[in-house]
């Protein structure tokens, strides 16, 4: 069986909001094996929905909409659909009775606008919604199952992971079910992965791996398809095998794993301590390290050294370095990882220096150019990075990289 999902809402249409249902929903059918081959966005109106409607069903199994069943006049779902079905709508005094229960909760009689939510096209089957007042739809149509949930997530999502998707899984019987792995590399280009692992973006279901290029970041997206669980996840661990051999320490998690993440297990693996000073981050990477639940125990300063001045007096960056070389210099971002390492007695020290833009770059000093420094009591090493865009992307690259060789060098 294969599922399609239609999105409705003017508001989708105009980009004022992100369409994070269809990304959900599309991701629990693929748990329970159901493909989806489709998606479609379209706005309040009757007609362009009718027609949506009427094109999925000629090529899905399963046609899941959200949105429009709310109690306003551009709200047209339920009135779309009995319309397609030939049926009218009737006053569901359950439904009703759900809806008055509700607002007197609130303190509040049931307004007259929302009224028109007890009416449903007769002979549906309706599920009630326990968060808000849309109760979700279900009906044939040309050989369809049609199905109409609420468009808010905190709405929706209850009411797909507890009523429709086991409603789902009894339609489609003992089905295939897809699982999948996400493995996440960095300090490789998307080209340099794609050249690593070629032969196996072109194999052919049941398993299949794709490449997908993030800022900074490069995921490898393994998927397979089986009857049972484990034979899947049988499939998806021989190749993850295989990727890890080829990528070694460019990985650095899977799935929801982050980079911070993972820096902060090596850190408290190996007992060591960190201080960050920062320039052109503005403090990105020190906020990146305290997102993670427990960085106190390797975390110990962060400095966001913007002037000159601030370089000299907190972190002893010398005058004369700043003089010769510039606030961007290899020079500069290296006393200032040493000097942060010292202020704060840490066994670890980064400094970052560069320039963000969209102004400030020169011919020897573009924006873009970013210096990265890493100290211990042994080792210094400093990257030189030329990023390429926006100021807010340049910021976030050069957090990336400096984490990145957090995660290379924390046992040095």
């Amino acid at each position: 069986m294969n599922a399609e999902i239609i999105s409705i809402g003017t508001e989708l249409l105009l980009g004022h909001i992100i369409n994070t249902n269809a990304s959900f929903i599309s991701r629990k059918l693929a748990e329970i094996g159901l493909d989806v081959y489709h998606q479609s966005v379209v706005g309040d109106n009757p007609d362009r929905l009718a027609d949506s409607i009427i094109e999925a069903a000629s090529r899905s199994d399963i046609v899941i909409m959200t949105g429009g069943l709310g109690p306003t006049v551009d709200d047209v779902t339920t009135e779309t659909v009995a319309l397609l079905i030939g049926k009218r709508l009737i006053l569901n005094k359950s439904i009703l009775k759900d809806l008055r229960a509700y607002f007197k909760l609130r303190g509040v009689s049931l307004p007259k606008e929302s009224l028109r939510q007890a009416y449903i096209p007769d002979g549906v089957k309706w599920i009630r919604n326990t968060v808000g007042t849309a109760p979700a739809l279900i009906t044939d149509y040309r050989g369809s199952k049609i199905i109409c949930l609420p468009g808010p997530p905190r709405e929706m999502i209850p009411l797909l992971e507890r009523d429709i998707l086991p409603y789902l899984k009894r339609l489609a019987g003992k089905s295939w079910l897809i699982r999948s792995r996400v493995i996440k590399i960095a300090g490789l280009a998307e080209s340099q992965v794609n050249g690593r692992v070629k032969d196996l973006l072109e194999l052919r279901p049941p398993v299949t791996v794709g490449i997908y290029a993030k800022l900074g970041e490069v995921d490898l997206k393994i998927m397979a398809k089986d009857k049972s669980s484990d034979s899947a996840g049988k499939r998806i661990a021989r190749i993850e095998n295989i990727i890890r051999k080829r990528l070694g320490r460019y990985i650095f998690g899977s799935d929801d794993e982050t980079l911070e993440g993972a820096v902060g297990r090596l850190l408290i693996m190996k007992k060591k301590t960190l201080a960050i000073a920062e320039s052109c981050t503005g403090g990105l990477v020190a906020n990146r390290i305290t997102d993670i639940a427990g960085s106190s125990r390797y975390f110990m300063t962060g400095v966001v050294a913007y002037s000159n001045s601030t370089k000299i007096r907190l972190l002893g960056v010398s005058a004369e370095t700043l003089r010769r070389y510039g606030a961007v210099s290899k020079k500069t971002a290296l006393e200032m990882a040493k000097g942060v390492r010292l202020l704060a007695s840490a066994d670890i020290g980064i400094g970052i220096t560069g320039i963000a833009g969209p102004a400030g770059g020169t011919r020897p000093k573009p924006v873009g150019l970013v210096y990265i420094a890493f100290s211990t009591g042994k080792i210094n090493l400093v990257k030189e990075c030329r990023f390429k865009g926006a100021r807010d992307e340049i910021k976030f690259q050069a957090s990336q990289v400096a984490l990145d060789i957090l995660r290379r060098n924390s046992d040095l």
